[in-house]
């Protein structure tokens, strides 16, 4: 194990990495209950997705275990893996809206989506043109996709636990109601958003859990989101909010897993091709892209691993690698785009400097096949206070976006606003990336200044305004 991780050679030892890869685990570990809530998406007992509880949590924890593991082995890479926040609720979301037109999507077309997104992914890193699309976008674009999925899943989570409402007051003046120049006391905008009722249950356990979870963050206890959710799901079993089994039998979910009940490889091949779901694939491509390498490169450089910049570009590309491959292979289990989290960096910062400290969280994963009872518990608004944190750490990243320089704060600020407040991400990128090669083009054109705009930037544009032109918004 010392020879094969090679913890002298990077000041570590097997103490610490275990230790490190358990802290990895703990702040990481609310996926095995946010993720299977998010993509069932269950009202009243009800899966409103197609997709089932207990198959997605074993997609879940399989997934973030066996590539987790493959990082540690063949990367010697101190980083995690598991299904990405954000792509998780776009996903969802895909199906949801999708519902009541006439061309639906289903779990299985979705699951389809991201297995095909996975391939693209891996073709883009065998030929490097993963990494030309990585320099060819700017760094404030970046940073601006990573703060508008967390006001997305911000927005998921708000909605999910009833604290946000939607809701549409029409204007009687459009609607013909009122005759114009007649003034009545009236609304006359549509209103979107309300708060919920304080009075809910469901509400009153959200605030909790935000409450619980924010201590526990300024803090700074490990783990805090973790037992930010186990703290909520206590109180809502007192509340009366929580389900509580009452039949063993036949409401408790198995502690020994049953992996037949794993959804491999559920596709639906022809309804891709009758739905066309080429937009939602290159969303899940694309988003992935970026999200990936911002991770990746980061936890490396916090590792001190980047030091030596060739052998350290080496090492990012094969973990970009095993990255590409988790993608398909999550979906081949039945999951959302498999990612590489952020929350690596937890167990960075605990010394950990080898694959070691992955191969112990990925271990933690597959243990925890075997607690899925302890994770059914969890109310759905202890996940959704979880989701309405983690998207204020992805909001940390509007700091490196330079506001005062319009050509860069506009397609910024586009894609930032896009993603919530049309419930799509591909429509925020879409924006920005158009609104920054039109800006950028005429600010080096008038030569007011020197803004550098890749070809690749440029075809990209071309693509997306190619897409809403014969395709349309919701394509």
């Amino acid at each position: 194990m010392e020879r094969f991780f090679k913890l002298k050679e990077r000041g570590s030892n097997v103490r610490t990495e275990l230790m490190a890869g358990l802290t990895t685990f703990m702040t990481m570990a609310y996926i095995l209950a946010v993720n299977p809530d998010t993509l069932s998406h269950m009202v009243d007992g009800v899966s409103q997705t197609g997709g089932e509880w207990y198959p997605i949590f074993l997609a879940t924890a399989l997934a973030a275990g066996i590539f987790t593991i493959l990082m540690g082995i063949f990367v010697n890479f101190p980083v995690a893996l598991a299904p990405g926040m954000g792509l998780n609720a776009y996903f969802a979301t895909v199906i949801l809206s999708s519902a009541a037109t006439g061309k639906p999507v289903t779990f299985e077309i979705a699951l389809t989506a991201v297995f095909i997104s996975g391939l693209i992914f891996i073709l883009l890193t065998v030929t490097k043109i993963r990494q030309m699309l990585i320099v060819a976008m700017p760094d404030s674009l970046k940073h601006a996709i990573t703060v508008g999925i967390g006001l997305f899943i911000s927005i998921i989570g708000l909605k999910n636990s009833g604290l946000l409402t939607v809701g549409v007051e029409t204007n009687p003046f459009v609607s013909g109601a009122i005759e114009p120049g007649k003034f009545t006391d009236v609304k006359f905008f549509e209103t979107v958003f309300h708060m919920g009722s304080l009075e809910d249950h469901g509400v009153q356990l959200v605030l909790i859990g935000l409450a619980l979870i924010s201590i526990l963050m300024v803090l700074r206890v490990k783990g805090a989101i973790l037992f930010g959710i186990l703290g909520t799901t206590i109180i809502g079993i007192l509340m009366g909010s929580s389900y509580v089994p009452t039949d063993i039998n036949t409401d408790l979910t198995p502690w020994i897993p049953e992996l037949d009940k794993v959804a491999f490889a559920n596709f639906d091949w022809d309804g891709v091709m009758s739905t066309g779901l080429i937009s939602i694939v290159a969303t899940f491509t694309f988003v992935e892209l970026f999200d990936t390498f911002g991770t990746l490169v980061g936890t490396a450089s916090r590792a001190g691993l980047m030091q030596d910049p060739v052998e350290g570009q080496k090492r990012v590309g094969k973990a970009m690698m095993v990255d590409a491959v988790a993608v398909s292979g999550g979906a081949l289990l039945g999951t959302s785009t498999t990612t590489a989290y952020v929350e690596s960096a937890a167990g960075v910062a605990e010394g950990g400097r080898t694959g070691l400290t992955s191969v112990a969280t990925g271990t933690l994963f597959l243990a925890a096949l075997f607690i899925a009872p302890i994770i059914k518990l969890i109310p759905g608004s202890a996940s959704a206070a979880a989701l309405i944190i983690v998207g204020l750490l992805m909001l940390q990243s509007v700091k490196h976006i330079d506001f005062q320089d319009y050509t860069i704060a506009i397609p910024s600020f586009l894609t930032i606003v896009l993603m919530p407040f049309t419930y799509n991400i591909a429509n925020g990128i879409s924006f920005g990336i158009v609104t920054y090669v039109i800006l950028a083009t005429l600010v080096n054109l008038f030569g007011k200044g020197k803004y550098k705009v890749h070809w690749l930037m440029w075809i990209l544009a071309i693509l997306v305004v190619a897409r809403y032109a014969f395709i349309g918004s919701q394509g």
